[in-house]
């Protein structure tokens, strides 16, 4: 009867199909302080790229018992979010709001050089760059793509999911999946 049961699938797979539930939950269950300083896109980027970190120690016992593992991760996540920006006020550290957009690549270059940076911060900014076109590499060629498409080339998801022939929930759930490996390449490389 072992030979029957279907392989286990991906996590990557399973966080793709899930991924509309845990931006549900983690919106739900987001307070407006919380809410003030950090945005629902970046914490379930965060917690993907702690699924996808945390792959080798996951065992796969079917769809509902992998969903409530995603939800617990997300439930701690949003405690620890909460209790970080406590102690921070509690330290009289400044609450910074979230940011309302990331500059890609080329906006920071085109800034840096507007500015007038330094030899040292071009030189900065440059090891930044290596850096992240490195992680770049390492990731698949769809996520690559993904990227590409959304922030390089500023298609909407609308568009992507014309080009690669799949629903705009998809290529929204890929992007979030694609930048959560990056973060994660991203992360290794700067431990370094």
């Amino acid at each position: 009867m072992l030979g029957d049961q279907e392989p286990p699938l991906q996590i990557e797979t399973l966080l793709e199909r899930h991924l509309p539930d845990l931006r549900a939950y983690v919106r739900r269950n987001m307070d407006a302080a919380l809410a003030q300083r950090e945005s629902c896109a970046d914490l379930v980027q965060s917690i993907c790229r702690e699924a996808l970190q945390s792959k080798g120690q996951y065992e796969f016992r079917g769809e509902a018992a992998f969903r409530q593992w995603l939800l617990q991760m997300a439930l701690h996540k949003l405690i620890d979010r909460r209790r970080f920006y406590r102690a921070r006020k509690r330290e009289g550290a400044p609450l910074e709001p979230a940011a309302g957009s990331a500059f890609d690549v080329d906006q920071l270059a085109r800034l840096a050089r507007t500015l007038g940076a330094s030899p040292s911060s071009e030189a900065s900014l440059r090891e930044e760059l290596a850096v992240l076109a490195a992680a770049l590499e390492k990731l698949a060629e769809a996520d690559r793509a993904m990227i590409r498409m959304i922030h390089l080339e500023g298609l909407t998801h609308a568009d992507v999911a014309e080009r690669v022939g799949c629903s705009v929930p998809q290529s929204r759930g890929r992007l979030f999946l694609a930048l959560a490996r990056l973060s994660a390449h991203l992360r290794v490389a700067r431990a370094r």
